[in-house]
């Protein structure tokens, strides 16, 4: 693997003695103030299983004839926000194993909001037929049709951004921000560019020992797990014949019926991937990938991740896993949302007890258009080794996001920003 997959697809990390010199704070991008004679209408509810009522993670939430979007979080919970004069919006509910559900928005304006999702019921003959054939061919076909399955031209895209970083069940990190995408087309070469808008962070680094665990990269972290914009960081098409490709059982999103392909990396004496592909069965667009990395080789996986620690501990990734999900829009689908989780073990010579952190990061598009995108001389992009927790300064209060639409927090980030409020205000 080179150098730029190491630095910017993979998490790294640094390790530090809290003796760190801080960065200077990023600059946002001014915004329109909110302006009080145009309000904005906000909604909340849960999206839970119809039959067990669990929660549904990661259900995508679209206001139809628009490019407005949010997404559930890991307890089902969302909130949407609307120009206050659309007032006969359709709002459709999507989910991976879903049948899909579409609601008014007179539906939302009520108290205690639950949307009941329905399982899809498997017509698998068509499926079957295919299934005989080679899965790797699937894969190939799925990367030949990038082009013309994904959108090409550029695109501005607002998106929600949150990292935290926990030690044991402990929030000791926090960092969020709506973004501003500079996306380019899939068929270009060119990176994409993100611009923060707004942003906030809160660390307690008295929760950290001796030590302070930083995630470089930020919104980038999730930006690259865009496979087919990025296919270089997992399998482009010259180096499908590294992995191995077999057919697991077919599922849904609404009507739209889903290959499921395993795939695992033949080479395992590193840290190697494996996970799950979905695809369109008619246009073999890849819809969402969920996949690992394996960490045994905790040698080579600690050199992956680690870019400084002290000495005297050793420092490993114990659980590594990716998410990316598409979304489609008049017959071109696009980056919805992307999420990556990291395990992280310390472990100091001489003690009995090792210290396990958690890194979650989150992104997801909440507002799109189609644009010629011209770069002013003095836009500030941030660069890709950006370090959240150091380049961005202050928390806020609730309503700090106004009008933008953001993935609610679930309970135990909500405490904590519930804590750090309480202490701005005490």
């Amino acid at each position: 693997m080179d150098a730029k997959i190491n630095t910017l697809l993979r998490f790294c990390f640094s390790v530090w003695f809290l003796t760190f010199l801080m960065a200077s704070p990023v600059t946002a991008k001014s915004l329109p103030a909110e302006n009080d004679g145009d309000p904005y209408q906000s909604f909340k509810g849960r999206v839970i299983n119809s039959v067990t009522e669990n929660p549904i993670q990661s259900a995508h939430i679209n206001v139809k004839g628009t490019t407005i979007s949010t997404i559930s979080n890991v307890d089902g919970e969302f909130s949407l926000k609307l120009p206050a004069d659309m007032q006969d919006a359709l709002i459709s509910i999507s989910a991976l194993g879903y049948q899909t559900k579409e609601l008014q928005l007179d539906y939302f304006k009520r108290d205690n909001v639950i949307i009941a999702m329905q399982e899809s019921v498997q017509e698998l003959a068509e499926v079957n037929v295919y299934t005989k054939g080679d899965a790797t061919a699937l894969v190939r076909k799925m990367m030949y049709n990038r082009d013309e399955n994904y959108v090409s031209d550029e695109a501005l895209m607002t998106a929600f951004y949150r990292e935290t970083i926990k030690k044991g069940s402990r929030n000791i990190s926090l960092s969020e921000a709506v973004a501003e995408l500079h996306k380019q087309p899939y068929f270009s070469s060119k990176d994409d560019d993100i611009a923060i808008l707004k942003a906030r962070k809160s660390t307690d680094y008295k929760r950290l020992d001796t030590v302070a665990l930083k995630l470089r990269g930020g919104p980038f972290n999730t930006l690259y797990i865009d496979v087919m914009k990025y296919p270089q960081f997992l399998f482009d098409t010259d180096k499908l014949g590294l992995y191995s490709f077999e057919y697991a059982e077919p599922t849904k999103i609404g009507e739209r019926t889903l290959y499921v392909v395993d795939f695992k990396q033949r080479n395992r004496e590193k840290p190697w991937y494996f996970g799950k592909l979905f695809i369109d069965s008619k246009s073999y667009t890849l819809v969402k990938a969920v996949y690992n990395l394996n960490t045994d080789n905790r040698r080579a996986a600690s050199r992956m991740f680690t870019s400084k620690k002290p000495n005297g501990v050793k420092v490993y990734p114990d659980n590594v896993q990716y998410q990316v999900d598409y979304r489609e829009n008049n017959g071109k689908w696009f980056y919805g949302y992307g999420k990556a989780d990291l395990e992280f073990v310390v472990n100091w010579k001489h003690k009995i007890f090792n210290s396990r952190y958690k890194v979650h990061s989150e992104m997801a598009i909440t507002e799109w258009e189609v644009a010629n995108i011209i770069v002013p001389h003095n836009e500030e992009f941030i660069k890709p080794a950006i370090v959240m927790v150091d380049d961005i300064d202050g928390f806020a209060d609730v309503d700090f996001w106004g009008s933008n639409n953001i993935i609610e927090p679930d309970k135990s980030i909500q405490n904590a920003i519930e804590k750090i409020q309480k202490k701005i205000t005490d």
